[in-house]
């Protein structure tokens, strides 16, 4: 269909020029279309132009819906942003995927992370057993709580992001932002933690990470053990342990853009924004279309907020 288009506009374009000398029958028959299928296609041109409008219109609506907060999305995400709206704008993804694709908006591609497991030197033995087991759904929120650190690169140096993910809700719970590799930004990350979330964790809430030093260091145990929270660990080299968490790192990182900051507080501004965009704003199609916090709200309150 779309080859006959373009015939029948290359046909319109030699027909319409003063120094012609075909007619409409021999363009059709060299072009291998047929004559009452160019008369028909020349009949809709008013539609088309209909359509077009009606589709640029359309697409300015993706359009502000992909950019919104700074952040490029999929057709998933923009269909989401759309319906939280006020009023909701109800828009099939099909018809999204399709203007996308005409106007040339291009969906981000998570990348490979080359900086995942950089640190495993100075490990100690203390390596707890895999209590979740890949079961990161299964028994609710604030019961599996993910963390791990994720190296970020800026003007030629890194800085290093801590944080703990609820896997059932995927919200982002606790995060610290740190120039150095100390273990204490680590324990900071537990401990604000506790403080925002405390009333709602319990003795059978579970910590998973991998086997990092700082996560076998007898420093962050020991927090555990003070706090009450119980301790499990991935089996060595295998990141489909932690995949929620792996996961969200390799999306923040390919949604910001730190290209231009020069010191760690110009960072930390963006990872801070990032941070708000993702638990409020970021919807999941797997969270029944809602950001995480409005998830939470969700399964605790039973209200859903979209109309």
């Amino acid at each position: 269909m779309e080859r006959e288009k373009n015939k029948f506009e290359i046909i319109h374009d030699v027909v319409t020029k003063e120094n012609n000398l075909l007619n409409i029958s021999k363009l059709c028959e060299i072009a291998g279309v047929s004559r009452s299928g160019y008369y028909r296609w020349l009949k809709a041109a008013r539609h088309r132009e209909e359509q077009e409008l009606k589709d640029r219109a359309d697409f300015e609506i993706i359009l502000k819906a992909y950019t919104h907060r700074g952040y490029d999305k999929g057709a998933k995400g923009i269909y989401m942003n759309l319906i939280h709206q006020t009023p909701p704008i109800v828009m099939n993804i099909k018809k999204i995927r399709r203007l996308m694709k005409k106007y040339n908006l291009i969906c981000p591609i998570r990348g490979a992370n080359p900086y995942r497991r950089m640190a495993k030197a100075l490990k100690t033995n203390n390596v707890a057993d895999n209590l979740v087991k890949r079961e990161f759904t299964k028994y609710g929120p604030r019961k599996i709580l993910l963390t791990d650190i994720t190296y970020i690169p800026y003007n030629n140096v890194f800085c290093y992001l801590s944080t703990i993910l609820d896997a059932f809700t995927k919200q982002i719970l606790a995060y610290v932002l740190s120039e150095t590799l100390e273990v204490d930004f680590v324990l900071e990350t537990v401990n604000q933690l506790i403080e925002k979330h405390g009333i709602n964790l319990s003795t059978e809430t579970i910590i998973h990470s991998d086997q990092g030093c700082h996560y076998t260091s007898c420093s962050f145990i020991q927090l555990l053990k003070d706090k009450k929270l119980r301790q499990s660990m991935s089996r060595r080299g295998n990141c489909w342990d932690n995949a929620p968490q792996e996961s969200f790192f390799g999306h923040m990182k390919d949604e910001i853009d730190l290209s231009k900051c020069k010191e760690f507080i110009e960072v930390k501004n963006i990872i801070n924004d990032w941070m708000d965009y993702y638990n409020n704003e970021r919807y999941q199609w797997q969270l029944a279309k809602l950001s995480p916090n409005e998830y939470y709200e969700y399964i605790t309150t039973g209200i859903y907020p979209l109309k």
